[in-house]
């Protein structure tokens, strides 16, 4: 059964059950539900629309970390643009993200300009999906997809990354303290992942998105498999944490340089002005 969740404007919609969405519109506010009328009456028919936009699609999670196993699912993230009329129009609509899960496939896509605020605030999952391997189809505008990519080393601050990289892992420790959907094992892989990326990120200048391939593999695919004891976990993560911060403080100087950003997203508004 497909599943759509659509964040609009910091509420979150579920359109995939009916009987499911129906349910929660009995609960919410008057407020609320008003909002929600509006957006099914003049805001569903831009989701297709706005997916003929998507001039990027990569492949993430342990399939491109090489961490897969058979029953490993298959996850997704990529980038669509709104035609940029959509954004003068009434009800005033902001659709920043959409999220399908299907069988065992789960998709994320972000509306462009705010993928790129996301990516000058050094999210994580979203630096990722400059690196990570491309898996769209060629179209009209594949190219811009590439050119959105060639971004990385502009978007990224060396502060940003040492907080949302060891922010990211702290996150992940603590679902794997509290075994989280009974596989405390999957967040400590993503633990330990996240801080070698972002110590990585502060020393290259880029990070490895197949983690296996490193020396460092070994070790993640050990945590991944539940065969690290959490005394090992937490020392080893920690000692990570500390590097990644040593790294900072040898490049404090890396900054955002926004300029070629906004270059680019203005070119696709005008490009997809009513697209």
């Amino acid at each position: 059964m497909l599943a759509c969740f659509l964040d609009i404007d910091g509420i979150l919609v579920w359109a995939g059950d009916p009987l499911g969405f129906f349910l929660l519109l009995k609960k919410l506010s008057r407020y609320a539900k008003k909002r929600l009328k509006n957006y099914m009456e003049n805001s569903i028919g831009l989701l297709s629309k706005d997916m003929n936009n998507q001039i990027l699609k990569t492949l993430v999670g342990s399939h491109a970390h090489g961490l897969n196993t058979p029953t490993s699912d298959f996850d997704f993230r990529g980038v669509f643009i709104m035609p940029t009329e959509d954004f003068f129009r009434l009800p005033k609509v902001k659709i920043k993200t959409t999220d399908w899960v299907e069988d065992d496939v789960d998709n994320v896509s972000w509306e462009l300009g705010h993928f790129l605020d996301l990516a000058t605030h050094c999210n994580p999952s979203v630096l990722e999906v400059f690196l990570s391997p491309r898996v769209d189809k060629q179209t009209k505008d594949y190219d811009d997809g590439d050119r959105l990519r060639d971004l990385f080393p502009f978007v990224w601050n060396s502060k940003g990354v040492m907080e949302s990289f060891i922010g990211y892992g702290l996150n992940q420790r603590k679902k794997y303290l509290e075994g989280k959907d009974g596989r405390p094992a999957k967040f400590a892989a993503a633990y330990i992942r996240s801080l070698y990326n972002g110590l990585e990120l502060l020393k290259t200048g880029t990070f490895t998105v197949k983690i296996a391939d490193l020396p460092i593999g070994a070790t993640v695919r050990r945590f991944k498999a539940g065969e690290a004891s959490v005394g090992e976990v937490i020392q080893t993560c920690h000692d990570l944490e500390i590097q990644v911060r040593k790294a900072y403080e040898d490049n404090p100087d890396k900054k955002t340089e926004i300029e070629p950003i906004n270059d680019f997203l203005i070119e696709m508004r005008r490009k997809h002005f009513d697209v």
